[in-house]
């Protein structure tokens, strides 16, 4: 039986090692960051055709779509940012920047490290401008607290974790209590509906994926944006040429061949979080494509894709989309590294 479409789709994304491969691990990076202009910055590979491909996709199953950035810079380089997205074609209708100084000026020091509650706010009250029906795919990285965030926020839309229950895991995690209190203000005046159906989360440290694990299957670790748009794919939510299109620009501007987009695809595979079926459709197709040999001149992991994308038709999402996140094994390790930034900040 074939999934109901939606009303609209909301894509929501991060920017800074999400969208942008900003580097702000080293002083040089960050002190760079505020004089950098919209032609410096650089996006990850494929971003971009991914996000445009997203919005394409939508519209034409009659989807209204809207695409959301929530960022934890500070607006006044909000100018370099949006003019980046024009450069790259990126339709948005809007992007949330932290207002660094507003909190400086009323003393919250501690805010100007602490993400969680910030964007969890402000996740939960653009949800007010969704209608009901409206689902989502979320977009971060590994570098901050995205993977919680998301999760959080996704739990609570869908009403699995409940006020007091929020109540204790924004205690646990050190968030300012004006933004815990907020936060359940908030969420009690939503709808509670199962509006999340994937999180993706850039690997932009390398973070081994089963560190993830405990976020449950909603959440996707990805290396590169050619997983993330196979993973869309096999959603239903990416036409398979915007992914022929991703695995292009990877190997037309960043230097990919065939064996790593083999070997892309492969990952993701093993790792569950793209069923059999979509990667032999997709291999199929980037075959078509030009993007990949033909199993006769490919090694033996093509050859392997090939035989089975024979053997197999196309047959619709084969992941699990739902799945609380494990707060008890979460939370404590978590916590205590949010309470240090914090006390930093302070510092």
């Amino acid at each position: 039986m074939s999934r109901r479409l939606p009303r609209r789709r909301t894509f929501r994304w991060d920017l800074d090692k999400t969208y942008l491969n900003t580097e702000f691990e080293s002083l040089r990076g960050l002190v760079r960051i505020p004089f950098e202009t919209a032609s410096d910055k650089r996006a990850a590979p494929g971003v971009a055709t991914v996000i445009r491909g997203l919005r394409t996709s939508a519209e034409r199953r009659g989807i209204e779509v809207r695409v959301r950035f929530v960022s934890g810079s500070p607006p006044q380089i909000g100018k370099a940012i949006l003019e980046k997205l024009e450069m790259d074609g990126i339709e948005h209708d809007g992007v949330t920047f932290k207002d660094q100084l507003g909190r400086l000026r009323r003393g919250k020091f501690r805010d100007l490290r602490e993400q969680v509650g910030y964007k969890l706010t402000e996740l939960l009250r653009d949800r007010r401008n969704e209608p009901a029906g409206t689902e989502e795919f979320l977009f971060g990285d590994d570098w901050e607290s995205d993977p919680l965030i998301y999760s959080i926020y996704a739990d609570v839309l869908s009403g699995d974790v409940g006020a007091a229950e929020l109540e204790r895991i924004l205690r646990e995690l050190h968030v300012d209590p004006e933004l815990a209190v907020l936060a359940d203000e908030l969420s009690a005046h939503l709808r509670r509906e199962r509006s999340v159906r994937r999180i993706f989360v850039n690997l932009a440290r390398r973070t081994p994926p089963r560190r993830l694990a405990p976020y449950g299957p909603r959440l996707v670790p990805s290396f590169n944006y050619l997983q993330t748009a196979a993973c869309l794919f096999d959603d239903g939510v990416l036409d398979a040429p915007f992914v022929a299109d991703v695995a292009s620009v990877m190997m037309d501007e960043h230097g990919y061949d065939s064996r790593r987009l083999v070997n892309s695809l492969r990952d993701i595979e093993r790792r569950k979080q793209l069923s059999e079926s979509g990667a032999a459709v997709l291999a199929a197709h980037l075959s078509r494509s030009d993007l990949l040999p033909s199993a006769s001149e490919g090694r033996t992991a093509w050859r392997d894709l090939w035989q089975r994308a024979q053997r197999r038709v196309w047959g619709g999402p084969g992941r699990p989309a739902t799945g609380k996140a494990d707060y008890g094994r979460l939370i404590p390790g978590l916590s205590e590294g949010l309470a240090a930034a914090a006390q930093v900040a302070l510092d």
